[in-house]
């Protein structure tokens, strides 16, 4: 049975979260795409996407999930913490 994670970036543009799904398409035992954003208003301060979800695959290991760890870190630093 897989594993379903939902990753939510507040703020966070389409293009960083396609970058986001990009890198972490190269870890092995993880699927990984968008969530749609379901609000009916657009708003500029508000990303186009709802966030990401990751699915960890049955055989997936410790070092997986700490690949994926390390790469969301990177970038709620270098993207997140620097719009505040």
């Amino acid at each position: 049975m897989e594993t379903r994670e939902k990753i939510i970036f507040a703020g966070l543009s389409l293009t960083v979260y396609r970058e986001i799904v990009a890198h972490l398409g190269s870890v092995r035992g993880i699927e990984v795409g968008l969530i749609p954003q379901i609000s009916q208003e657009f708003d500029y301060s508000q990303s186009q996407v709802g966030g990401l979800w990751i699915d960890y695959a049955p055989n997936s290991n410790s070092q997986t999930r700490e690949w994926v760890k390390q790469i969301l870190a990177y970038y709620q630093k270098r993207y997140v913490f620097d719009n505040l």
